[in-house]
Protein backbone atom coordinates (compact mmCIF):
# COMPACT_ATOMS: atom_id res chain seq x y z
CA UNK A 1 0.00 0.00 0.00
CA UNK A 2 1.34 3.35 -0.65
CA UNK A 3 1.49 6.21 1.26
CA UNK A 4 -1.36 8.19 -0.51
CA UNK A 5 -3.73 5.25 0.10
CA UNK A 6 -2.33 5.01 3.69
CA UNK A 7 -3.00 8.73 4.55
CA UNK A 8 -6.61 8.36 2.61
CA UNK A 9 -7.39 5.07 4.48
CA UNK A 10 -6.23 7.20 7.71
CA UNK A 11 -8.92 9.84 6.99
CA UNK A 12 -11.50 7.72 5.83
CA UNK A 13 -11.03 5.88 9.61
CA UNK A 14 -11.24 9.05 10.85
CA UNK A 15 -14.56 10.12 9.58
CA UNK A 16 -16.24 6.63 10.50
CA UNK A 17 -15.19 7.33 14.41
CA UNK A 18 -16.11 10.89 13.82
CA UNK A 19 -19.15 9.82 12.76
CA UNK A 20 -19.74 6.80 15.34
CA UNK A 21 -19.13 9.67 17.74
CA UNK A 22 -21.64 11.81 16.78
CA UNK A 23 -24.29 9.14 17.00
CA UNK A 24 -23.49 8.13 20.45
CA UNK A 25 -24.02 11.61 21.33
CA UNK A 26 -27.34 12.03 19.45
CA UNK A 27 -28.25 8.32 21.04
CA UNK A 28 -27.14 9.85 24.31
CA UNK A 29 -29.21 13.14 24.18
CA UNK A 30 -31.84 10.80 23.43
CA UNK A 31 -31.67 8.46 26.07
CA UNK A 32 -31.19 11.59 28.64
CA UNK A 33 -34.70 12.47 27.25
CA UNK A 34 -36.03 8.81 28.62
CA UNK A 35 -36.69 7.46 31.94
CA UNK A 36 -35.22 3.95 32.90
CA UNK A 37 -38.49 2.30 31.50
CA UNK A 38 -37.78 3.95 27.62
CA UNK A 39 -40.58 6.65 28.22
CA UNK A 40 -39.38 9.86 27.83
CA UNK A 41 -39.18 12.16 30.21
CA UNK A 42 -40.49 16.08 30.34
CA UNK A 43 -37.46 18.29 29.62
CA UNK A 44 -37.17 21.62 31.60
CA UNK A 45 -37.56 25.02 30.08
CA UNK A 46 -36.55 28.01 31.27
CA UNK A 47 -39.09 30.48 31.09
CA UNK A 48 -39.21 34.22 31.82
CA UNK A 49 -38.51 35.45 35.58
CA UNK A 50 -42.10 35.65 37.09
CA UNK A 51 -44.13 39.20 37.49
CA UNK A 52 -44.37 40.35 40.98
CA UNK A 53 -48.01 40.45 40.68
CA UNK A 54 -47.72 36.34 39.75
CA UNK A 55 -45.71 36.00 43.19
CA UNK A 56 -48.57 38.17 44.69
CA UNK A 57 -51.38 35.53 43.22
CA UNK A 58 -49.46 33.05 43.98
CA UNK A 59 -48.67 33.73 47.67
CA UNK A 60 -52.47 35.03 48.30
CA UNK A 61 -53.29 31.35 46.82
CA UNK A 62 -50.52 29.66 49.54
CA UNK A 63 -52.24 32.20 52.53
CA UNK A 64 -55.84 31.06 52.25
CA UNK A 65 -55.24 27.51 51.62
CA UNK A 66 -53.92 27.07 54.86
CA UNK A 67 -56.93 26.10 58.06
CA UNK A 68 -54.73 27.75 60.18
CA UNK A 69 -55.28 31.32 57.87
CA UNK A 70 -58.89 31.02 58.99
CA UNK A 71 -58.77 29.93 62.14
CA UNK A 72 -56.55 33.00 63.21
CA UNK A 73 -58.41 35.63 61.35
CA UNK A 74 -61.80 34.48 62.34
CA UNK A 75 -60.73 34.36 65.58
CA UNK A 76 -59.41 37.84 65.73
CA UNK A 77 -62.58 38.77 63.84
CA UNK A 78 -64.75 37.33 66.82
CA UNK A 79 -62.94 38.30 69.89
CA UNK A 80 -62.52 42.08 68.55
CA UNK A 81 -66.05 42.41 68.18
CA UNK A 82 -67.29 39.81 71.04
CA UNK A 83 -65.40 41.39 73.84
CA UNK A 84 -66.52 44.67 72.76
CA UNK A 85 -70.10 43.55 73.11
CA UNK A 86 -69.68 42.05 76.50
CA UNK A 87 -67.63 45.42 78.00
CA UNK A 88 -70.52 47.60 76.73
CA UNK A 89 -73.17 45.44 77.95
CA UNK A 90 -71.32 45.62 81.43
CA UNK A 91 -70.75 49.26 81.50
CA UNK A 92 -74.76 49.57 80.38
CA UNK A 93 -76.22 47.39 83.27
CA UNK A 94 -73.99 49.43 85.74
CA UNK A 95 -74.38 52.87 84.75
CA UNK A 96 -76.87 53.66 87.23
CA UNK A 97 -75.32 52.33 89.82
CA UNK A 98 -72.12 54.61 88.97
CA UNK A 99 -71.65 58.03 90.67
CA UNK A 100 -71.17 60.97 88.54
CA UNK A 101 -67.65 61.02 88.75
CA UNK A 102 -66.86 57.94 87.70
CA UNK A 103 -68.98 58.48 84.45
CA UNK A 104 -67.34 61.58 83.68
CA UNK A 105 -64.05 59.10 84.01
CA UNK A 106 -65.54 56.98 81.16
CA UNK A 107 -64.55 56.54 78.16
CA UNK A 108 -66.30 54.71 75.66
CA UNK A 109 -63.23 53.82 73.73
CA UNK A 110 -62.09 51.75 76.38
CA UNK A 111 -65.04 49.46 76.07
CA UNK A 112 -65.53 49.58 72.12
CA UNK A 113 -61.89 48.36 72.06
CA UNK A 114 -61.29 46.59 75.44
CA UNK A 115 -57.10 45.67 76.08
CA UNK A 116 -58.14 41.91 76.81
CA UNK A 117 -59.09 42.07 73.15
CA UNK A 118 -56.17 44.42 71.85
CA UNK A 119 -53.99 41.26 73.98
CA UNK A 120 -55.27 38.74 72.29
CA UNK A 121 -55.38 40.25 68.82
CA UNK A 122 -51.86 41.07 69.07
CA UNK A 123 -50.77 37.22 69.94
CA UNK A 124 -53.09 35.93 67.30
CA UNK A 125 -52.27 38.59 64.90
CA UNK A 126 -48.35 37.73 65.32
CA UNK A 127 -48.65 34.14 65.21
CA UNK A 128 -49.99 34.43 61.45
CA UNK A 129 -46.92 35.90 60.28
CA UNK A 130 -44.89 33.90 62.48
CA UNK A 131 -46.64 30.72 60.78
CA UNK A 132 -46.64 32.45 57.42
CA UNK A 133 -42.53 32.51 57.42
CA UNK A 134 -41.49 30.23 59.76
CA UNK A 135 -43.81 27.39 58.77
CA UNK A 136 -42.29 28.03 55.55
CA UNK A 137 -38.55 27.18 56.53
CA UNK A 138 -39.78 24.12 58.94
CA UNK A 139 -41.84 22.07 56.41
CA UNK A 140 -38.76 23.43 53.64
CA UNK A 141 -41.35 25.11 51.20
CA UNK A 142 -38.91 27.57 50.92
CA UNK A 143 -36.77 25.68 49.11
CA UNK A 144 -39.43 24.07 46.39
CA UNK A 145 -40.31 28.30 46.25
CA UNK A 146 -36.55 29.24 45.46
CA UNK A 147 -35.99 27.12 42.95
CA UNK A 148 -38.90 27.62 40.81
CA UNK A 149 -38.30 31.88 41.55
CA UNK A 150 -34.30 32.83 42.80
CA UNK A 151 -35.61 35.89 43.29
CA UNK A 152 -35.82 35.53 47.44
CA UNK A 153 -36.45 39.13 48.00
CA UNK A 154 -39.07 39.34 45.74
CA UNK A 155 -40.96 35.98 47.26
CA UNK A 156 -40.40 37.91 50.79
CA UNK A 157 -42.12 41.47 49.87
CA UNK A 158 -44.84 39.57 47.82
CA UNK A 159 -45.61 37.78 51.17
CA UNK A 160 -45.39 40.22 53.02
CA UNK A 161 -47.97 42.35 50.82
CA UNK A 162 -50.54 39.70 51.25
CA UNK A 163 -50.26 39.48 54.73
CA UNK A 164 -50.47 43.01 55.14
CA UNK A 165 -53.32 43.43 52.97
CA UNK A 166 -55.49 40.49 54.41
CA UNK A 167 -54.94 41.61 57.77
CA UNK A 168 -55.60 45.03 57.10
CA UNK A 169 -59.11 44.58 55.86
CA UNK A 170 -59.52 42.08 58.47
CA UNK A 171 -58.78 45.04 61.14
CA UNK A 172 -60.70 47.69 59.72
CA UNK A 173 -64.05 45.52 59.75
CA UNK A 174 -63.32 44.13 63.35
CA UNK A 175 -62.59 47.62 64.70
CA UNK A 176 -65.65 49.69 62.57
CA UNK A 177 -67.61 46.66 63.79
CA UNK A 178 -66.40 46.80 67.20
CA UNK A 179 -67.17 50.42 67.41
CA UNK A 180 -70.42 50.81 66.12
CA UNK A 181 -71.75 48.45 67.83
CA UNK A 182 -70.86 49.07 71.24
CA UNK A 183 -71.54 52.41 70.88
CA UNK A 184 -75.25 51.47 69.87
CA UNK A 185 -75.01 49.70 73.38
CA UNK A 186 -73.68 52.55 75.31
CA UNK A 187 -76.23 55.18 73.30
CA UNK A 188 -78.31 57.36 76.14
CA UNK A 189 -75.39 55.78 78.58
CA UNK A 190 -72.15 57.92 77.72
CA UNK A 191 -71.70 56.72 74.44
CA UNK A 192 -69.89 58.54 71.34
CA UNK A 193 -70.45 58.71 67.93
CA UNK A 194 -67.53 58.51 65.23
CA UNK A 195 -67.48 62.48 64.53
CA UNK A 196 -66.18 63.41 68.02
CA UNK A 197 -62.70 63.64 68.97
CA UNK A 198 -60.00 60.83 69.01
CA UNK A 199 -62.98 58.53 67.92
CA UNK A 200 -61.44 57.98 63.77
CA UNK A 201 -58.22 57.62 65.53
CA UNK A 202 -59.13 54.53 68.03
CA UNK A 203 -60.91 53.45 65.40
CA UNK A 204 -57.91 52.83 62.59
CA UNK A 205 -54.88 52.69 65.78
CA UNK A 206 -56.99 49.58 66.71
CA UNK A 207 -57.34 48.36 62.98
CA UNK A 208 -53.79 48.67 61.80
CA UNK A 209 -52.50 46.96 65.21
CA UNK A 210 -53.86 43.82 63.59
CA UNK A 211 -51.13 44.47 60.10
CA UNK A 212 -48.57 45.57 62.73
CA UNK A 213 -48.20 42.94 64.75
CA UNK A 214 -48.56 40.49 61.65
CA UNK A 215 -45.43 42.25 60.31
CA UNK A 216 -43.42 41.84 63.28
CA UNK A 217 -44.48 37.78 63.83
CA UNK A 218 -43.37 37.45 60.31
CA UNK A 219 -40.22 39.66 60.52
CA UNK A 220 -39.30 36.93 64.19
CA UNK A 221 -40.20 34.26 62.23
CA UNK A 222 -37.88 34.91 59.83
CA UNK A 223 -35.52 35.07 62.67
CA UNK A 224 -36.08 32.13 64.34
CA UNK A 225 -36.88 29.94 61.42
CA UNK A 226 -39.04 27.77 63.55
CA UNK A 227 -43.18 28.27 64.52
CA UNK A 228 -43.47 27.73 67.99
CA UNK A 229 -40.48 29.81 69.12
CA UNK A 230 -41.31 32.75 66.93
CA UNK A 231 -44.45 33.08 68.54
CA UNK A 232 -43.33 32.99 72.03
CA UNK A 233 -40.70 35.41 71.16
CA UNK A 234 -43.53 37.58 69.41
CA UNK A 235 -45.69 37.22 72.92
CA UNK A 236 -42.92 38.16 74.98
CA UNK A 237 -41.37 41.41 72.92
CA UNK A 238 -45.20 42.40 72.19
CA UNK A 239 -46.49 41.29 75.32
CA UNK A 240 -44.74 40.83 78.52
CA UNK A 241 -41.54 43.22 77.84
CA UNK A 242 -43.77 46.68 77.92
CA UNK A 243 -44.98 45.37 81.53
CA UNK A 244 -41.96 45.14 82.65
CA UNK A 245 -40.87 48.88 81.80
CA UNK A 246 -42.56 51.55 83.66
CA UNK A 247 -43.37 55.56 83.18
CA UNK A 248 -40.95 56.40 86.30
CA UNK A 249 -37.87 57.78 84.66
CA UNK A 250 -37.72 59.42 81.18
CA UNK A 251 -35.38 57.41 79.50
CA UNK A 252 -37.84 54.17 80.63
CA UNK A 253 -40.92 56.16 79.30
CA UNK A 254 -39.43 56.18 76.33
CA UNK A 255 -38.15 53.19 75.66
CA UNK A 256 -41.96 51.75 76.95
CA UNK A 257 -43.62 54.45 74.24
CA UNK A 258 -41.66 53.14 71.50
CA UNK A 259 -43.45 50.29 71.96
CA UNK A 260 -46.60 48.72 69.90
CA UNK A 261 -48.93 47.65 72.91
CA UNK A 262 -48.08 51.25 74.53
CA UNK A 263 -48.50 53.21 71.67
CA UNK A 264 -52.29 52.03 70.68
CA UNK A 265 -52.99 52.85 74.48
CA UNK A 266 -51.70 55.93 73.81
CA UNK A 267 -53.99 56.77 70.76
CA UNK A 268 -56.90 55.63 72.52
CA UNK A 269 -56.93 58.32 75.01
CA UNK A 270 -58.91 61.38 75.31
CA UNK A 271 -57.47 64.74 75.19
CA UNK A 272 -57.74 64.83 78.95
CA UNK A 273 -55.66 62.42 80.47
CA UNK A 274 -57.50 59.87 82.91
CA UNK A 275 -55.90 60.53 86.61
CA UNK A 276 -53.76 57.47 86.39
CA UNK A 277 -51.58 58.80 83.76
CA UNK A 278 -48.17 60.18 84.52
CA UNK A 279 -48.70 63.37 82.35
CA UNK A 280 -44.92 64.48 82.93
CA UNK A 281 -43.68 61.81 80.70
CA UNK A 282 -46.88 60.93 78.58
CA UNK A 283 -46.53 60.23 75.11
CA UNK A 284 -47.58 61.95 72.20
CA UNK A 285 -50.03 61.43 69.27
CA UNK A 286 -47.39 61.69 66.71
CA UNK A 287 -44.69 60.03 68.43
CA UNK A 288 -47.22 56.87 68.69
CA UNK A 289 -47.91 56.88 65.23
CA UNK A 290 -43.99 57.21 64.67
CA UNK A 291 -43.80 53.96 66.51
CA UNK A 292 -46.23 52.28 64.31
CA UNK A 293 -44.36 52.92 61.35
CA UNK A 294 -41.15 52.61 62.72
CA UNK A 295 -41.64 49.04 64.00
CA UNK A 296 -43.70 48.39 60.44
CA UNK A 297 -40.32 49.31 58.49
CA UNK A 298 -38.29 47.80 60.62
CA UNK A 299 -40.48 44.34 60.55
CA UNK A 300 -40.44 44.20 56.72
CA UNK A 301 -36.13 44.65 56.39
CA UNK A 302 -35.41 42.49 58.83
CA UNK A 303 -38.13 39.60 56.67
CA UNK A 304 -36.27 40.43 53.29
CA UNK A 305 -32.89 40.91 54.12
CA UNK A 306 -32.98 37.68 56.37
CA UNK A 307 -34.81 35.63 53.38
CA UNK A 308 -32.45 37.07 50.98
CA UNK A 309 -29.29 36.01 52.61
CA UNK A 310 -29.94 33.19 54.86
CA UNK A 311 -30.28 29.65 53.42
CA UNK A 312 -33.67 28.21 53.93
Amino acid sequence: MTTADRRQTGTGHADTQAGRSGGDAVRAGTDAGRGSDGTRRPTATIGPPARFRDLVAAEWIKLWSLRSTWGALGLILLTTVGLAVHASLDSRRQWADWPADRRNLLNPLWDAFPQEAQLFVVLAASSVGAVAIGGEYASGLFRATFAAVPARGSVAAAKLVVLTAATTLLGLVGSATAFGISQAILAGKGGMSVGEPGALRAIVASALLVPLCTLIGAGLGALVRHTAPAIVTAATVLLLLPTAIDEDERWTALIRHAMPVPAWDRLLQPAEPPPWVDVAHRASVGGAWTTYAGWAVLATLVTVLVVRRREP
